[in-house]
């Protein structure tokens, strides 16, 4: 992976997203108090505040394994396997990478204190089978986050997003509908990582936004919509209902945690009538982040074997629609899971530590699904992603 040449995304860049936010129709009034909340930058001049233009080429974000790096993961590989552990075991120490381990580390830097997202390519899908493919992919993991998540009550640590229409439920649900959804974080997880077993037949990209650069242009136009993102009166409605912030200013940097179906609802998520609808500007706020992360937006095309990596407090992503071939490789396939670096990970909000809570340090059950399962396994309902 070729260095990349980013950084701070001021000037211009403002500018050219200002253009497309003028064309929300602002409707709310103006903040009482003018000018950014008492402490937050004027901007986050770091690398993770970039544009997608500024990536031309695939090498800025993306590692491509070597022969020899392919040829080191299969002899950890058999390693671990001659260990006779259970594959959710595997770590750093157990899966040894003498050579591509620095590589990883170097990446593993970069998602945390980089430009905030990379893009792992090279393995086969079809060469492994699934229970040697999920705990290769656990082992890079182990090199970029140590950490693995529980993603619901039940405890599930691999979601598998496929379409799935089997029921009205399960296909307007983000996981399993093929349309297009809106840029959004996980609701817990320093990183959210993926592995690709298999792409659709047509669509299906991914798409992801800096939101420092967000932060930037709003700063730089509308400090009061900044000052709304930080305000406490946000009504989330999913897992739980409770009221935050979206953006926060935490020990030094700008975090964003949001989606809009726990605050607006969808078909699949009906809102309670007894809940606070979001304010004009509230709507307002959420419009002007959709627009700019839009307007500064990079697409990248997926390949199967590719296992993506992005900073969850600093990235927003989305996806495009997708329509799913006949053959079982043009069935769009993901695995997620949500994790953290004890070493490299950001101190957390107080108001998003329960969250994180339940997904790294309660003792509860912890469940690894290699296949999706039928409805029981994987509550929906309560789940927005």
């Amino acid at each position: 992976m070729a260095p990349s040449a980013v950084g701070p995304v001021v000037g211009a860049t403002t500018a050219a997203a200002a253009h497309h936010i003028r064309h929300i129709d602002y409707h709310a009034p103006v903040a009482e108090v003018p000018g950014l909340p008492t402490g937050f930058p004027e901007t986050v001049v770091d690398e993770s505040a970039w544009t997608g233009p500024q990536f031309n080429k695939e090498s800025q974000y993306t590692y491509n394994f070597t022969n020899a790096d392919l040829e080191e993961l299969a002899v950890a590989l058999e390693h671990f396997k001659a260990l006779g552990l259970d594959g959710d075991l595997v770590n750093k120490d157990n899966f040894p990478l003498p050579t591509l381990g620095a590589v990883l580390d170097r990446i593993a830097s970069d998602v945390h204190h980089g430009k905030g997202f990379v893009v792992v390519r090279g393995i086969d899908p079809q060469k492994h089978s699934v229970e040697d493919l999920t705990v290769m992919y656990l082992g890079i993991q182990g090199y970029i986050a140590n950490q693995r998540g529980r993603q619901d009550k039940k405890g599930n640590m691999l979601v598998h997003i496929v379409a799935d229409n089997t029921s009205q439920a399960k296909a307007d649900h983000h996981r399993h509908s093929t349309s297009a959804i809106t840029f959004h974080n996980e609701e817990s997880g320093d990183v959210v990582s993926w592995l690709t077993r298999n792409t659709a037949a047509a669509g299906g990209k991914c798409i992801i936004a800096s939101a420092h650069t967000v932060y930037n242009v709003l700063a730089a136009t509308r400090p009061d919509i900044i000052r709304t993102l930080s305000r406490s009166d946000w009504p989330f409605a999913l897992p739980k209902f409770r009221c935050r912030p979206i953006l926060f200013h935490h020990d030094g940097k700008i975090i964003i945690n949001f989606g809009r179906t726990p605050l607006m609802g969808n078909s699949a998520h009906p809102r309670p009538a007894h809940f606070p609808s979001l304010t004009s500007r509230q709507v307002e706020a959420l419009d002007a982040i959709e627009a700019i992360a839009k307007a500064t937006q990079m697409e990248i095309q997926t390949r199967a074997g590719d296992i993506h990596f992005i900073n969850n407090l600093a990235i927003l992503h989305r996806r495009e629609a997708f329509v799913n071939g006949q053959c079982p490789d043009e069935k769009r396939h993901l695995v997620r899971m949500r994790v953290r670096n004890e070493k490299l990970g950001w101190s957390i909000p107080a108001e998003l530590q329960r969250e994180w809570f339940e997904a790294f340090e309660k003792p509860a059950d912890r469940v690894w699904h290699l296949e999706p399962m039928p409805d029981a396994f994987f509550p929906l309902r309560k789940y927005p992603n």
